[in-house]
């Protein structure tokens, strides 16, 4: 029970160090992105943080995984290291028991996968999405930045406010330029706007104590008319319904007959045991020689991770493309449950191999053994 202890906690510290590192790159990308479309007014700034905490578990469910499978590498790795794995091989405890014990954490780390991929991660995506629907329905008015020209309408109309009167919600210094049903360009220049609902006729943006402007470019004929009260017409909102497959509840998708839904599904059920299967791969994959460093063996077995990955996803794909069925999910977790099987019960042979793979080149040895020689 001690070893065990001792080997869970290297686990756990490792995976958390790695999938916190991993997690601060994501989320720090995430945040620039969302952060610039609330520089161009398409995200209310205040809703920034909010929309990324609620992607937080989209990233943990893939993160997670990895970082178990890397933080397995290093923590055994560094026993290996230290030949501490020496001293416990020694005191009886052998290669599969060491497997045993490392399905320890990998329960664990499966289980909060588990939870996270079929309930915490679409409630996550829809709340969020629910929060870009909301700012997609909102109306051009709502979206209009003062002391900004803002393009709307899909660039048939500039629209320029100088200041947000917070009191009545009213705009000061209001500029529209758009151009009429004959293409004709109109500019309004009011000194005031506010937003106003009129029964049976809908959104108004009604200006105040203004000019409208007629013409055409280079002709002289223009024509202004002033005005006490000018409406331009907003687009009614639309509420924008949810339709990504990510934020279905997990409940829903089970009676589903949908190839996306079913492929979605199988999905959130491969999470777990992706987390189950990499463990049995990273245990073996972790014995390395104390001459050979800690990293020796870290750029095969992330290679054997993306395969699995990336064959994982492709067959995704397939299945929603209804190319192939669900079947071929799990037969790709049966591939690499196999390689793991393979890995632990063959691994003399593995090891003769791995035992072969040069060591990394140790900078300050090396200078030290050059001076050695000269000397």
């Amino acid at each position: 029970m001690i070893i065990f202890r001792y080997l869970s906690r290297e686990v756990l510290i490792s995976t958390t160090a790695v999938t916190a590192v991993l997690l601060l790159i994501i989320t720090s990308a995430r945040l620039i992105k969302y952060l610039t479309e609330a520089a161009t007014g398409k995200l209310d700034a205040d809703f920034v943080l909010l929309v990324l905490a609620y992607r937080i578990p989209g990233f943990l469910e893939l993160l997670l995984p990895l970082g178990l499978f890397l933080g397995i590498l290093l923590g055994f790795g560094r026993l290996y290291l230290e030949s501490e794995m020496v001293v416990l091989r020694a005191c009886g405890v052998s290669h599969k028991r060491l497997v045993l014990y490392a399905l320890g954490p990998a329960l664990l780390i499966s289980a909060l996968v588990g939870v996270i991929a079929l309930t915490i991660s679409p409630w996550g995506v829809g709340e969020a999405k629910k929060i870009f629907a909301q700012q997609e329905a909102r109306s051009e008015l709502e979206l209009l930045t003062p002391g900004r020209f803002q393009s709307q309408s899909d660039g048939r109309q500039v629209t320029y406010a100088h200041a947000l009167n917070p009191e009545d919600a009213s705009l000061n210094d209001v500029f529209i330029a758009q151009r009429n049903d004959n293409g004709h360009p109109v500019v309004l220049v009011a000194e005031n706007a506010r937003q106003r609902y009129i029964d049976g006729q809908g959104r108004f943006l009604v200006l105040g104590d203004g000019y409208r402007f007629d013409g055409q470019p280079g002709r002289a004929d223009y024509s202004a008319t002033r005005f006490g009260e000018y409406g331009v017409r907003l687009p009614e909102a639309q509420a924008a319904e949810i339709n990504e497959i990510e934020a279905v509840p997990t409940t829903a998708l089970w009676g589903a007959s949908g190839s996306k839904e079913q492929a979605q599904l199988h999905w959130r059920l491969s999470l777990p045991v992706l987390a189950f299967i990499v463990t049995l791969i990273a245990v073996p994959m972790a014995r390395t020689n104390p001459r050979q460093g800690r990293f020796a063996k870290l750029i095969p077995s992330i290679i054997i991770y993306l395969l699995y990955v990336t064959l994982l996803t492709a067959t995704r794909s397939a299945v929603e493309d209804e190319e192939v069925g669900v079947w071929a999910l799990w037969a790709v977790h049966l591939g690499f449950l196999a390689l793991a099987a393979n890995l632990i019960f063959a691994d003399r042979f593995w090891e003769a191999v791995f035992s072969r793979i040069p060591s990394l080149p140790a900078l300050g040895r090396g200078k030290k053994a050059k001076k050695e020689g000269s000397a």
